[in-house]
């Protein structure tokens, strides 16, 4: 009856959010009173630091080198390894990779599904789960009667915390199979962390006048040690990348901070940003919307506040 969770990795280093899922099912084992075992699929450098975020056991799948991502096979094989240990409850990051599984797992192991849950389950009486609705304005609560669960966790919902020293680390004799698709290409952003998995934003808007403006947002986020981001008008503008683009029609993100810089706050960007622990809110006009959602706002000319907030923060940090 233990607990297994899926700990994804990205070139061969596993992610922040496998750490997160694997001490969310550390938790979880130790309600329900068993193991929290985690499985992963390739050659990974620093598999072992699973174990000191609660994974009891470490098992791994193939030895390649790299292995591209196919949802069909990797949900085969996955399942069948939940089968042969007895798992009761699947753990998966709610990420492009989760969302691809956690369907075909739910079928392959007749299993009860809740994606993108956001706290530790209840199994005081049964087994309740919680997820947000609505863009976060509302929270449903699920009963799960199946004997087997799959979980999506959203990202930054539960801190990781070393528990244990390195996990044990052993082979797993589950063979992937060799997949049907062909990878021509693939196109990743190198130097920064992801959006989905940063716990410091700055993003900025059209209040930044034009893109050659952008080097004090960037100035910033290089003091602060954070991710940049923007509002779908600034990306539609090709002021900058798409992937920066965070809200309902883009990135849907919960860092720790988030300072929005020269954005109204329409509701569609507040969709994908609205989950954030604390937001902080620039913006000369006080009649914006986003005051409205702010933990804590400035009132002022972006271009004269940020400057000085950036010199602010270097101070602190050198002192």
């Amino acid at each position: 009856m233990s607990v297994l969770v899926f700990a994804e990795n990205f070139k061969g280093t596993v992610k922040k959010s496998a750490f997160e899922a694997v001490h969310y099912g550390h938790k979880l084992a130790a309600e329900m009173g068993t193991d929290c075992h985690a499985i992963t699929v390739g050659s990974v450098s620093n598999v072992s630091d699973l174990g000191k975020y609660g994974a009891s056991k470490i098992h791994q799948i193939a030895s390649a080198s790299t292995v591209d991502f196919d949802s069909q096979q990797f949900s085969k094989a996955i399942g069948t390894f939940a089968k042969n240990i007895g798992a009761k409850v699947i753990i998966l990051s709610h990420s492009s990779q989760g969302k691809s599984l956690a369907g075909r797992l739910a079928i392959r192991l007749d299993a009860g599904l809740v994606t993108a849950v956001n706290q530790l389950p209840d199994v005081s009486d049964g087994f309740k789960v919680t997820k947000s609705l609505f863009s976060g304005k509302a929270i449903s609560t699920y009963s799960m009667d199946s004997e087997v669960k799959v979980l999506s966790l959203i990202g930054n919902a539960l801190a990781p915390e070393v528990v244990n020293a390195a996990g044990e680390v052993v082979p797993s004799d589950i063979e992937l199979e060799a997949s049907k698709l062909t990878v021509v290409e693939t196109k990743t952003v190198e130097g920064t962390v992801p959006l989905p998995e940063a716990e410091l934003v700055v993003s900025a808007g059209r209040g930044m006048k034009d893109p050659g403006n952008w080097g004090i947002i960037e100035e910033l986020a290089e003091t602060m040690g954070a991710t940049t981001a923007c509002s779908r008008p600034v990306a539609d503008a090709d002021w900058r990348p798409h992937h920066e683009h965070v809200g309902q029609t883009g990135v849907a993100i919960r860092p720790n901070l988030y300072i929005a810089i020269g954005i109204s706050g329409a509701i569609q960007h507040l969709a994908g940003v609205n989950n954030s622990k604390v937001i902080v809110v620039i913006n000369k006009d006080p009649e914006a919307p986003f005051f409205k959602a702010a933990d804590y706002g400035v009132v002022g000319d972006l271009f004269d506040v940020v400057p000085r907030l950036n010199e602010a923060i270097k101070k602190a940090k050198a002192g």
